[in-house]
């Protein structure tokens, strides 16, 4: 009876432990995205990102080293990082404001306005549309 007892506190210190810290804040320094986004939302972003502008991580995060492969996603070294949030912030209140998208925030809306909008895969968007091919002129 003592044993199993015991064996009850530990396996409910356990699980209290596994709900205490999955309840932190898993990232470091987020000013725009929400603090209690989890890893599949925040890989989605990252993802979009990659896919709007046509860019890899190395575009806004800064590497620990040269000979690792590890990144400090934290750092805010890179200036595309700052430029990167200002965009998120715009396209946030252009949601809110035109598009009356009260979830934009909590990343589950479908936003109307977003980087690949004025991107289309580019890192910087066009200043002036493709001209269109005259068919008529051979």
């Amino acid at each position: 009876m003592k044993k199993t007892v015991i064996l009850l506190c530990f396996a409910a210190f356990v699980s209290l432990s596994f709900i205490a810290i999955d309840n932190k804040p898993r990232f470091k320094n987020l000013k725009v995205l929400p603090r209690d986004i989890n890893k599949h939302q925040l890989d989605s972003v990252m993802d979009h990102f990659t896919v709007a502008l046509g860019v890899k991580c190395t575009f806004c995060h800064v590497r620990l080293n040269d000979e690792q492969k590890n990144f400090d996603f934290a750092s805010d070294d890179n200036n595309h990082k700052k430029i990167a949030r200002n965009m998120m912030r715009m396209t946030n209140k252009l949601n809110k404001k035109y598009f009356d998208i009260k979830n934009s925030k909590a990343m589950e809306a479908d936003l109307e306005v977003s980087c690949f909008t004025c991107h289309g895969g580019k890192v910087h968007p066009a200043k002036f549309p493709t001209p269109v091919a005259d068919s008529t002129k051979k």
